[in-house]
């Protein structure tokens, strides 16, 4: 039974086989496009930044910051 997925940009639905070139994309034009909005900066990945988190985490418990910054 082959799996099937579905175009991250247009949502065509794409098998999902080795037959299928551009797969998870439906062409190369949707791949393209995917692309290009990944170096304009419209997708971006979420990243956790370690000083604010330890911050966020000092004011949760109730401890000094200068505590956890100075560990």
């Amino acid at each position: 039974m082959t799996t099937h997925v579905n175009c991250p940009h247009c949502g065509q639905t794409v098998p999902w086989t080795p037959e299928s070139r551009w797969r998870p994309f439906c062409s190369e034009r949707c791949r393209l496009i995917d692309l290009g909005d990944w170096l304009d900066e419209r997708h971006r990945i979420a990243v956790v930044d370690e000083q604010n988190n330890e911050l966020d985490t000092a004011a949760s418990n109730q401890l000094p910051v200068t505590r956890l910054i100075n560990h």
